[in-house]
């Protein structure tokens, strides 16, 4: 079996899909229906082997959320080529970094990156760039026009030759500690982590879900999407740039999704619309959340506004299972703190340094186990021996695990903070702010500091409209938190910088701050 089973899934001749039902589709209304999904995939396929691709080759895409990035990925799989799915918001260097690391041999990108791509194709490996045309733009003429890959035969592709454990996509890292590196999906990777979303949430193909975020990435793609076109259901697709809420408000009505993933920011700013009670989202079952907790105000103010809606909050990582554990919406006001369970076929320990599992109640080491976990790094094969463990990923990410078997998230084992001898967790006091009435988002990082090390400091971004100082947050951890844990410092900033996922990118707070 091979990624193969998601375009059987899509095949004119299956019998648990209907042909001629609508597949994806974007959010001004284009579609493919499945037959038009396999059809156009093996076209893709077909004109990508003419030009040369053979298993195990690497095809970048650079491409904004569309149609298109469906059938070049599903295209790439079937003829066993690697898909190097690229982040548009990267820099020039950054596409050079990841080009030359992947060995990329075609790039398929959109034409308004073009003059990204265009001073540092002499330093890349790419021997093909194929273009997309994007809003009526010109394509370079060191390009090729996507046309060529439409006029490929339709013809099935010969599946033979792959293997389930063989890679079908490198996902880069996000970064948040510094240079990315490429996790290893596989076919069987791919598949039976749509499986477990697939059981766990009990999707029939009667779902219409929806995907907020860029299809390079797993909580676009991986998430949601794939399990519900693996059940036979419709994915609707919203567009790359220029986030608007009421924008999304509007697709969800209309295309009368019942699923969709929003990541924390997005809820905030649909809560806090000014139009918000002129939606009912009547259709909308299901949205799922992650990539940091849900403030505590907005779960509550979601069950008021739309007492139908399940709220989900997820905890996972690209190598080691996107969604490792989930919080079922039952559980959302009991243990709101966590982020609840393992998922199916997973899972989960908490660790010491020296890999032994602790007691329940104390703070360790993540360590994920599910068929969902990376193989590894794509050639780093030392970050992959501390990472991969007999089948095992050691996140780098703290926590813990309650009585009832909740897991509670600590912070990055490396932004764990030491400070006069006391080990303090980041998470543990950024939950405490969330929960003031006053800040809208918050991140903790530890400082340098002459006497104690390393200090607390408090990155503070205030509600529109309040008044806040810094020693109002301090004495407001003092009657929640251990005098030792509340911060040191406090900076208020206007906003905090996020990977595409929502994570926040301490590095880069640290970098900025450590010298105050």
């Amino acid at each position: 079996m091979d990624i193969g089973y998601f375009s059987r899934r899509i095949s004119s001749d299956s019998r648990t899909v209907n042909p001629y039902k609508i597949a994806i589709k974007d959010e001004v209304g284009n579609c493919w229906t499945y037959e038009e999904l396999d059809q156009i995939s093996n076209s893709y396929a077909n004109k990508l082997l003419q030009i040369g691709i053979r298993k195990g080759d690497r095809v970048g895409i650079l491409l904004y959320n569309c149609l298109e990035y469906f059938g070049l990925y599903f295209a790439i799989a079937k003829i066993g080529g690697i898909a190097v799915r690229l982040n548009f918001r990267l820099s020039s260097a950054e596409f050079e970094y990841a080009l030359s690391d992947s060995d990329t041999k075609i790039l398929c990108f959109h034409s308004n990156l073009a003059s990204q791509l265009d001073s540092i194709r002499e330093c890349v490996p790419v021997e093909h760039y194929i273009c997309l045309p994007n809003r009526n733009q010109t394509i370079p003429d060191w390009s090729v026009p996507w046309s060529v890959l439409e006029s490929g035969s339709v013809a099935e592709i010969n599946a033979d030759q792959l293997k389930m454990s063989d890679p079908v996509m490198l996902m880069y890292t996000s970064g948040t500690t510094g240079r990315p590196k490429a996790a290893i999906w596989t076919h069987e990777t791919t598949f039976w982590f749509s499986v477990m979303q697939a059981l766990k949430w009990n999707f029939t193909g009667t779902e219409v879900g929806m995907t907020t975020g860029p299809l390079y990435h797993v909580g676009a793609m991986e998430d949601l999407a794939l399990p519900v076109l693996l059940m036979g259901g419709t994915v609707v697709i919203t567009r790359s740039q220029g986030f608007e809420i009421e924008r999304i408000l509007s697709v969800i009505e209309n295309e009368n999704v019942t699923d969709c993933f929003l990541f924390p920011f997005m809820i905030y700013e649909m809560l806090n619309s000014p139009l918000i009670d002129q939606h009912e989202l009547a259709n909308l079952r299901t949205i799922y959340t992650g990539g940091d907790p849900l403030m505590p105000w907005a779960l509550e103010q979601l069950k008021q506004t739309f007492p139908h809606i399940e709220v989900v909050q997820v905890y996972g990582l690209t190598e080691g299972t996107p969604i490792a554990a989930s919080l079922d919406p039952q559980d959302a006001f009991t243990k709101g703190h966590t982020v609840g369970k393992p998922m199916p076929l997973t899972e989960i320990k908490i660790i010491n340094d020296s890999g032994t599992p602790v007691s329940v109640g104390e703070i360790g080491e993540i360590s994920i186990k599910s068929p969902a976990v990376s193989v590894g790094y794509w050639r780093k094969p030392e970050a992959t021996k501390e990472t991969f463990i007999n089948g095992w990923c050691k996140t780098g990410d703290l926590g813990r695990f309650d009585e009832d078997g909740f897991l509670t998230i600590a912070g990055r084992k490396k932004d764990m903070i030491r400070s006069g001898g006391e080990n303090i967790y980041s998470a543990e006091i950024e939950d405490v702010l969330f929960r003031y009435h006053k800040v809208k988002d918050v991140s903790i990082i530890g400082i340098p500091h002459s006497k104690y090390i390393e200090a607390v400091c408090a990155i503070v971004v205030k509600k529109i409209g309040e008044n806040l100082t810094e020693e109002e947050i301090i004495e407001y951890c003092k009657k929640h938190l251990a005098s030792y844990k509340k911060p040191k410092k406090v900076i208020f900033v206007n906003d905090l910088p996020r990977t595409p996922s929502g994570k926040v990118k301490k590095y880069l707070l640290r970098q900025e701050f450590s010298s105050i």
